[in-house]
């Protein structure tokens, strides 16, 4: 339920800011790795833990109350949603659930997160093959690149909504209308787009879902959710059913007819108490205000990066391809471990990796942190 006087960042940044600790002794420009835990979802944990400590019983159903916030953040209906532990765990679900033949392929961008790359890989036993579409020079992936590789043998075209080396954002609806054409499932790795941008699984024509709720979605590691609809559900088995896949019976295996069925057994209650929190913040602040903070931050370091050495490697030409991920290199791998040990030094925390250094803003970061990042270039 949506507070009658729900926070704003145009009135109550500070109030917001307040809800993250790191904010208190750091610039965290790291938000692509880790969110930082907020207040709201930390007392939840605290609570939970207390109800186990001391009263067992009070302790509260959580994969309902996840279902329902996930749907109204992304769209669905909250039962097209199983709760899992990770994007690795959905993906992986999608790939050992659905009956392959020797021959069909699997078609994907190359270079992305091992999560959305090693299930597919790991098909190749049954005789199904992996193609891979390496990325243009200026990091970005077409549709028409990939259709070049898909056939009438592709049954699963594979995206990350938004890449974690680069930061670019895919045309979803534009893969959706490549997989339809060709009967294919959209599988889409959401990890680190759902919460920083908006994004609908129904408006986006996504058939399958898979995020890991530690980085924009205000959850901790082991956290995740993956949404099925029903176009997917009729093509995906359940693989590993535990006792909150099916209706409860002693003789049968009656399996729940939506997402459910790809549930297994008991989880972290503790962490999935204490994600709903940072869910609900995410519904109170809105990611609609939250995306359009998150594009003003980045605006600011692109056109700071620009006015510096670095040479920006995320794609920017085209602001529906924009994310919460700005990726610029000082030329190799020395350089760029300089900038990253000098602004360690200063206490501004951002990634280096892969090359390249990664700088990830959120709505609770400012205008301030975002000169002295640049200052400290």
């Amino acid at each position: 339920m949506t507070p009658s006087n729900p926070l704003s960042l145009d009135r109550d940044l500070e109030t917001i800011r307040g809800l993250y600790p790191v904010t208190q002794n750091s610039t965290y420009l790291l938000n692509a790795a880790q969110s930082p835990l907020n207040l709201r979802s930390r007392a939840a944990l605290d609570q939970y833990l207390d109800w186990a400590s001391t009263e067992t019983d009070a302790r509260p159903e959580v994969r309902e109350p996840l279902r329902r916030l996930l749907s109204g953040l992304l769209g669905g209906r909250p039962n097209d949603y199983a709760i899992t532990t990770s994007t690795g765990t959905g993906i992986s679900t999608v790939a050992a659930g659905m009956s392959w033949q020797a021959g069909d392929n699997v078609v994907l961008p190359a270079g992305e997160h091992w999560n959305s790359t090693f299930p597919w890989f790991n098909l190749s036993t049954q005789g199904v093959e992996t193609r891979t579409v390496p990325p243009a020079a200026d990091n970005r992936v077409s549709p028409e690149a990939m259709a070049a590789q898909v056939d009438d043998r592709t049954r699963v075209i594979s995206v990350t909504a938004v890449r974690f080396d680069t930061g670019f954002r895919a045309d979803l609806r534009e893969f959706a209308k490549l997989a339809q054409a060709h009967d294919a499932l959209l599988v889409v790795d959401g990890t680190q787009c759902a919460g920083a941008n908006v994004m609908n699984v129904i408006d986006d024509g996504i058939d399958v879902l898979c995020c890991g709720g530690f980085k924009w979605l205000m959850g901790l590691a082991g956290t995740g959710f993956m949404y099925v609809n029903q176009r997917a559900q009729d093509r995906i088995a359940p693989v590993s059913p535990g006792m909150f896949a099916a209706k409860h019976s002693f003789t049968e295996l009656d399996f729940h007819q939506d997402a459910r069925r790809y549930e297994t057994g008991t989880i972290a209650y503790t962490l999935m108490h204490g994600w709903a929190a940072g869910l609900a913040l995410l519904a109170e602040i809105g990611i609609d205000n939250i995306a359009t903070r998150n594009r003003a931050l980045t605006d600011r370091i692109i056109t700071g990066l620009k006015d510096t050495k670095q040479r920006i490697l995320t794609p920017v030409a085209h602001p529906q391809e924009r994310s919460a991920i700005v990726a610029f290199t000082a030329g190799d791998d020395g350089a760029n471990k300089a900038i990253f040990d000098t602004l360690q030094k200063a206490n501004v925390q951002l990634s280096l990796r892969h090359g390249s250094l990664r700088v990830s803003p959120n709505f609770f970061n400012t205008e301030t942190e975002i000169d002295r990042f640049l200052n400290a270039l």
